[in-house]
């Protein structure tokens, strides 16, 4: 699990809340870390494969190129799978050579490699994880952006310049705070552990205050979009804006169970090291609601990679496409379609998607900036399938019904 507890542990004189949760049946729980790492570690690889081309696609009709916002999700995906994959790592050692751990930070030890072990594996786990919020807020503010401002795909470099500075930034001066002067003579006392905390809980708690708000904006946002599209609200379009407010809230639900436990175990053993003797009778219900919410923990911060590509894409993992000639010929047009895919246009594809209303609307009211407006949807919409195949029909509709014009005047 990801938590800076960990690197405390590195200390040779890490506190007592530290010492006591580490303690309690570490090989027990080392193995729940390695059971919890690799069912997502698999699974999530599983998701992100290249997908066929029957998956990704219906009839002749391409999906769009994929903007920032779907890059954006894709890099989350990464952070997550190499940040679990430290979790397995650490997991393993702790677990398979427990001789080896129990020479990590010993006072006056002349033994390097454990402690090296120690604060790289555990600033490995908080990089990936601390880029992964970071990445989560970055998403809410690009599909406002879309949404609002049509941007998109422009301002990918500067998310990227915002997340990783803002991570290592970060991340090396809480380390910095925390093992000063040095790994093996840490600063006694709570407050030189202090930055170290902020620095790792910040974007946790911006994602879960600020993203909520992004998207409750970007979901009503979403709504008048869709109604300026033809100028009527219909089922469709009702339909197409609950699956983009119900991924917002997946998402959300996803990164509150797995993160929400954090808080409240971090904020537990604040309050234990406040109090003159934490092996206290009084202070039991606290000692077992901070051990329940440290195996908890072990549990579901290792399964953000699996949870967070169930709540972008649904379960895709079995659609995987082995075949390397196929994933080069799979088109990637964006906007418009091509010519080539206006000629062999296939009516029969509207009764296998039930949108003929839907397409009957969008032939007749189709105006200048539905491609626009198409695109902004089409991001959003991204990983449900119907969805976007929808918005897509429609501005291919548009562009065939061009072509068509352009045809029997040339014929006329």
């Amino acid at each position: 699990m990801a938590s800076p507890r960990l690197e405390t542990f590195c200390c040779p004189n890490r506190d007592e809340s530290t010492q006591f949760v580490l303690n309690f049946q570490p090989r027990f729980f080392s193995a729940i870390c390695i059971g919890s790492a690799s069912v997502s570690l698999i699974f999530a690889i599983l998701q992100i494969f290249p997908k066929r081309k029957g998956y990704r696609s219906l009839g002749q009709y391409p999906l769009p190129k994929p903007g920032s916002s779907s890059r954006i999700l894709l890099i989350i995906s990464f952070c997550d799978i190499l940040g679990c994959a430290g979790i397995l790592l650490r997991s393993s050692v702790w677990l398979g050579f427990p001789n080896f751990i129990t020479k990590m930070s010993v006072i006056n030890s002349t033994e390097v490699w454990p402690t090296a072990f120690c604060v790289g594996s555990a600033m490995w786990i908080q990089l990936f994880y601390s880029a992964s919020f970071w990445w989560t807020f970055c998403y809410a503010v690009d599909v406002y952006l879309v949404v609002k401002r049509s941007a998109g795909q422009s301002t990918i470099v500067l998310y990227h310049m915002i997340t990783w500075g803002l991570t290592v930034l970060l991340c090396v001066e809480g380390v910095t705070m925390l093992y000063y002067p040095s790994i093996s003579s840490c600063e006694n006392g709570l407050e030189h552990a202090v930055p170290h905390y902020i620095t790792t809980y910040a974007p946790i708690l911006l994602v879960l205050i600020v993203n909520p708000i992004l998207f409750g904006r970007t979901g009503t946002a979403v709504t008048s979009l869709l109604k300026g599209r033809h100028g009527v609200y219909t089922e469709n379009e009702r339909r197409l804006g609950t699956e983009i407010q119900i991924r917002f809230f997946k998402i959300m639900i996803v990164f509150l169970i797995c993160w929400l436990p954090n808080i409240i175990n971090e904020s537990l053993l604040f309050y234990l090291e406040m109090q003159d003797d934490i092996k206290g009778s009084p202070l039991k219900n606290v000692r077992n609601a901070i051990l329940i919410t440290w195996f908890i923990m072990g549990i579901f911060n290792p399964m953000q990679g699996f949870l967070n590509t169930l709540a972008f894409y649904g379960w895709t993992g079995w659609e995987i496409d082995l075949n390397i000639q196929s994933r080069r010929e799979i088109p990637w047009d964006s906007g418009s379609t091509s010519a080539a895919a206006a000629d062999v246009y296939n009516p029969t594809v509207d009764s296998s998607l039930n949108y003929q209303g839907f397409i009957q609307d969008a032939k007749k009211s189709m105006n200048g900036n539905g491609q626009q407006h198409s695109d902004a949807i089409s991001v959003l919409s991204e990983g449900s399938e119907s969805s976007t195949i929808e918005i897509h029909i429609s501005s291919e509709l548009h562009d065939l019904e061009g072509k068509d014009a352009d045809g029997e005047s040339v014929e006329n």
